[in-house]
């Protein structure tokens, strides 16, 4: 046996696996500069400019200290290698120059679209929720039943969103934003509201989501439920959108069908069991029919059949609802469980909508 070249190839198998950790090490090292991008409007300002965009040209609508027009190079390197910006040769004066474009998942940053997730990225990242993962070994090594988020902020992440304004704002608008995504699909969904005379959106935020689903389904009679801070200055509007504030442990307004939008992945099976047995009393108060159902928007884990990155993307998910607030990410047995204790009968899951799937309970 040769010896040195089994060394070699062990040697190389080490500094792979070195290279594969300082990636993860380092992960957060991207995320923050997706977040210096959104901060900077870099998607904006290649967006606004009409074509892909010169070093020198992006520097110069840049909002920065001249002493750092140096360092933008290196920022756009690693976004371009992360596949969030691409390079592009631009000619000018009969000479070739490097030029920044969008890419796909840049084009979803830009402001003031019909889709945009600048907020999510803003509100995802930001300190209140990034902090508790530092936290996390210690609340391992703990007996503690509270979460990382409560262990680091002395609350709830529901109560720290009613002390603080500002972040209750930025999160309203990540979730707003997150929900304009159904433009892309709504109109894949015919099925799924058919025969609906009423909808119910609970824990619908601002209204995004329902007011998306009323537009493309004017017949539709849809009321925006959530707890009262979140619409106590929303009022109905002309397409029949009206707020409701109330607790949805407490009482769930009856109609055709109620919509969880990443609702369940919030809470545990305890919670959701409880959240799920009052939408089935809501449902079987309208009418006699025995038509209604629950439409539920959320992530469904299905390892066997998602590709690596939708899985890890998932799956990065679901130790985010860990950390933050006792929820988590479920697979199809998971929520069958769940049904199946709150009283349901049969469901429908439907992959639809990107990491979520669009799931039909009935009772």
């Amino acid at each position: 046996m040769d010896l040195t070249h089994a060394q070699g190839e062990g040697a190389t198998e080490q500094f792979q696996a070195q290279s594969h950790l300082y990636k993860h090490v380092f992960n957060y090292i991207g995320s923050m500069s997706l977040k210096c991008a959104v901060q900077l409007g870099i998607p904006d300002i290649i967006h606004n400019h009409g074509q892909p965009i010169t070093l020198p040209e992006l520097v110069s609508k840049l909002q920065i200290h001249p002493s750092k027009a140096g360092f933008v190079p290196r920022l756009m390197r690693l976004l371009v290698h992360s596949g969030l910006f691409a390079t592009t040769v631009r000619v000018k004066n009969q000479e070739e120059e490097e030029a920044y474009d969008l890419t796909p998942s840049s084009r979803l940053l830009i402001k003031d679209q019909i889709i945009s997730l600048s907020p999510f990225v803003l509100a995802m990242l930001n300190p209140a929720l990034v902090t508790p993962c530092h936290d996390l070994g210690n609340w391992y090594q703990g007996d503690k039943k509270s979460t990382p988020f409560e262990s680091v902020h002395g609350m709830s992440f529901w109560d720290y969103n009613d002390q603080n304004p500002e972040f209750n704002s930025l999160f309203n608008e990540a979730m707003a934003s997150d929900s304009g995504m159904m433009n892309l699909i709504v109109k894949d969904c015919k099925a799924v509201f058919e025969g609906l005379d009423t909808l119910v959106d609970v824990g619908g935020g601002t209204g995004t989501c329902a007011r998306i689903i009323s537009e493309e389904f004017p017949h539709l009679k849809c009321t925006v439920f959530d707890i009262p801070h979140v619409v106590a200055n929303l009022a109905a509007d002309s397409l029949k959108l009206n707020y409701v504030a109330g607790d949805m442990f407490e009482s769930i307004p009856s109609a055709d069908a109620l919509l969880l939008k990443l609702v369940l992945h919030g809470w545990s099976d305890e919670h959701c069991v409880k959240i799920l047995k009052k939408c089935r009393e809501a449902i079987s108060k309208n009418g006699s029919k025995g038509e209604g159902k629950v439409i539920i928007i959320d992530v469904v884990i299905n390892e066997k059949k998602d590709e690596h990155e939708m899985t890890e993307a998932k799956l990065v998910f679901d130790m985010l609802m860990m950390i933050v607030a006792s929820g988590r990410e479920r697979d199809e047995k998971d929520f069958k469980k769940l049904f199946l204790e709150a009283g349901f009968n049969h469901y429908k899951i439907t992959p639809i909508y990107g990491l979520r799937s669009i799931i039909e309970v009935y009772p």
